[in-house]
């Protein structure tokens, strides 16, 4: 099996939904069912026009709002219907959730450094990024598993969903997950289909993925 970068092998693009009102206040969303707000929608908008050139052949979502909004900008240029699965949620965050990070950090602060510092932590005595992988990995290979040769599975999900996923397709140790860095709103990462597995061929992109030219090929 040849390496996604050429076009041989299957990509995954993973999505980041577009802005909310508590992202602009930095509150920590985790799982609740926040909606975006029109800046949110237009980024999803503009995003949409751009992976629809990636021709994807399916498109999955998680259920929250603000993640469904977004994948059917997608939906709506590509025909595809969005299958939308639970397994794909935010980070369950028990009591940081609806904290600023402010707060978090005054409430939280050995928590919040001990998590920043890539310790398993029950966050707010909700999720382990662990277990958010564990439930979210297998929703997109199963996913992924459906495609042709050459196929591109969209996954619409969130921040730190994402990372998590993206660090067990890897083969990352979860310790150094953290060290992936975040999604700006309505930006995505690219994982292409290797010989040896997965490579994060884009991160945190909000352009077109380009072919690798040159020694690392």
């Amino acid at each position: 099996m040849t390496s996604g970068r050429d076009g041989a092998g299957r990509r995954i693009v993973l999505w980041r939904h577009g802005q909310t009102s508590w992202n602009l206040e930095r509150r920590f969303q985790g799982s609740t069912d926040i909606e975006l707000t029109e800046t949110g929608v237009a980024q999803a908008r503009r995003s949409a026009r751009l992976l629809a050139g990636l021709k994807p052949s399916a498109i999955v979502s998680s259920d929250l709002r603000r993640a469904m909004a977004t994948a059917a900008e997608l939906a709506a240029l590509t025909g595809h219907t969005v299958v939308s699965d639970a397994g794909l949620r935010e980070t369950y965050a028990g009591e940081w959730q609806g904290l600023t990070h402010d707060e978090i950090t005054a409430r939280f602060g050995e928590q919040y450094a001990a998590w920043k510092r890539g310790e398993p932590v029950r966050r707010g005595g909700g999720e382990l990024e662990t277990e958010v992988a564990d439930r979210a990995a297998p929703v997109v290979l199963e996913h992924v598993g459906r495609l042709p040769e050459g196929g591109t599975l969209v996954v619409v999900s969130h921040g730190g969903t994402i990372r998590t996923t993206i660090g067990r397709l890897l083969g990352l140790e979860a310790a150094h997950w953290e060290s992936l860095g975040g999604l700006s709103n309505c930006c995505w990462s690219v994982l292409g289909e290797g010989a040896h597995g997965w490579r994060l061929l884009e991160h945190n992109a909000g352009s077109l993925p380009e072919p690798v030219l040159g020694d690392d090929t």
